[in-house]
């Protein structure tokens, strides 16, 4: 608990601070006074005033953050140069200086995107298993060791590319072309038809909805037990099992099944070393297991052949590739949040904190890189979300404004109060969904 806690806290202050720092640097440059920078709401922990008079603040409650500019509603003028006021800038400073928090969380993304292009990541490689009958992806004339290799055009490297690539068709349906190399080698074009599927937390995974799985893979010995049968019989580390007794190109957990059926049986066994098939024999040891039956053993821990490829690209291509994946999560995201208004799509994915904080866990759990995507993928939500326009956060600012330019003058006080009021509804009915479905996951 306490390690996801902290997990969550860092992944939280990084991407308040990216986003209220964008609102500062724009703020600076149109030469508005910053009379605050708080991460954070609620009680000052800590503070410190820099020479500009600005006050840097660390607050009790650490669920987001604000900076206030002079000529907020609350602040005394008396003394303080008007023409440093927000108030008083002109109507493009002031969009620029709203906007400039969540294109800060989206420029954020894209360098974590890049970073990880950079790092170099290790994923599955997108080759298929054998497609279920009556299967989209069957009725598309899909086979056992197809590699995706383009998705209506765009390239796919690994299966996570293949999965982000076909996650609009599952959401609204309909038909894509994608490119794969059979497992000769040869280049085809496959149509793969789908209906919409259901995208919600607990539903089956699309990517099997459309009956595309990865290739399962072959059991690879990892090590051997000194006098074990296996190492008697001659296996070696990295030696590939394609054959076992009467079994053709076994799962690790058939090699295990026909072992411990076989106590003091001579086995033969076809095994890949080196990229050529050797033939041996190997006669299982005949012990007790936990609940005294006595089974086969070989003393081999075997591990997963699985086919992966390394992501890794220069500084300019990890960049260029940062910009695509966090626009192309842009536009997916409005898609989603389109067809959630619509009914098209479950209101049971609307997440809150207590599901972010589990991801960050499991995130940094993983591994660095699935903690960074994680942040990234936060990122760009917080950006999408700060943009919507609903009065209260930026993007509502930034519809005040549009009709303040429309209109050539400022929006009535009226208005802006009744679009508060309105605003904070909304926004209290999606964080109460947000927590009724963190809360319903958790106890389910």
């Amino acid at each position: 608990m306490l390690f996801t806690l902290l997990a969550f806290a860092i992944a939280l202050g990084v991407l308040i601070t990216f986003h209220e720092y964008g609102h500062y640097w724009v703020a600076r440059r149109c030469g508005v006074h910053v009379e605050r920078f708080s991460v954070g709401f609620g009680k000052v922990l800590l503070r410190r005033r820099d020479r500009n008079g600005t006050e840097w603040a660390l607050s009790a409650i650490p669920l987001g953050g604000y900076v206030k500019f002079l000529d907020d509603p609350e602040q005394d003028l008396a003394g303080a140069d008007p023409r440093r006021a927000f108030n008083a800038q002109p109507l493009r400073n002031r969009a620029a200086i709203v906007a400039a928090g969540p294109f800060a969380n989206l420029l954020l993304a894209v360098l974590l995107y890049a970073l990880l292009g950079m790092m170099g990541t290790q994923q599955p490689a997108a080759v298929i298993g054998t497609p279920p009958p009556g299967s989209p992806a069957a009725l598309a004339g899909f086979h056992e060791g197809d590699r995706l290799v383009a998705i209506q055009g765009k390239a796919v490297e690994s299966w996570n590319d293949a999965r982000w690539h076909l996650m609009d068709t599952f959401a609204g349906g309909g038909t894509v072309e994608v490119a794969v190399e059979t497992a000769e080698g040869v280049q085809r074009s496959r149509r793969l038809q789908m209906s919409a599927v259901a995208v919600e937390p607990d539903s089956v995974d699309p990517m099997l909805e459309a009956g595309l799985m990865l290739k399962a893979p072959r059991p690879i010995v990892r090590e051997l037990i000194e006098g074990g049968a296996g190492q008697a019989a001659g296996l070696q580390p990295g030696d590939i099992f394609l054959a076992i007794g009467r079994l053709e190109e076994p799962s690790a957990a058939e090699v295990v099944a026909t072992v411990e059926q076989s106590p003091g049986e001579r086995l033969p066994v076809v095994i890949e070393r080196a990229g050529t098939a050797v033939a041996l024999n190997i006669t299982p040891q005949a012990q007790p297991n936990a609940d005294g039956v006595v089974v086969g053993r070989i003393g081999v821990m075997l591990g997963a052949d699985l086919s992966m490829v390394t992501m890794r690209y220069g500084p300019v291509e990890s960049v260029w590739r940062g910009v695509e994946r966090t626009a192309d999560t842009v536009v997916l995201s409005f898609k989603m949040i389109g067809r959630m208004i619509f009914g098209e799509v479950s209101l049971r994915n609307v997440s809150g904190p207590v599901t972010i904080a589990d991801y960050a866990g499991q995130t940094a759990r993983v591994g660095l890189a699935a903690y960074i995507s994680f942040m990234a993928l936060i990122s760009v939500s917080i950006g999408v979300l700060n943009l919507l326009p609903i009065p209260m956060l930026d993007g509502g600012h930034l519809l005040y404004y549009a009709m303040e330019g429309v209109r050539g003058r400022p929006v009535p006080e009226k208005w802006l109060m009744t679009g508060q009021r309105i605003g904070f509804g909304l926004l209290a009915a999606l964080m109460s969904l947000a927590f009724f479905n963190d809360f319903t996951r958790l106890f389910s």
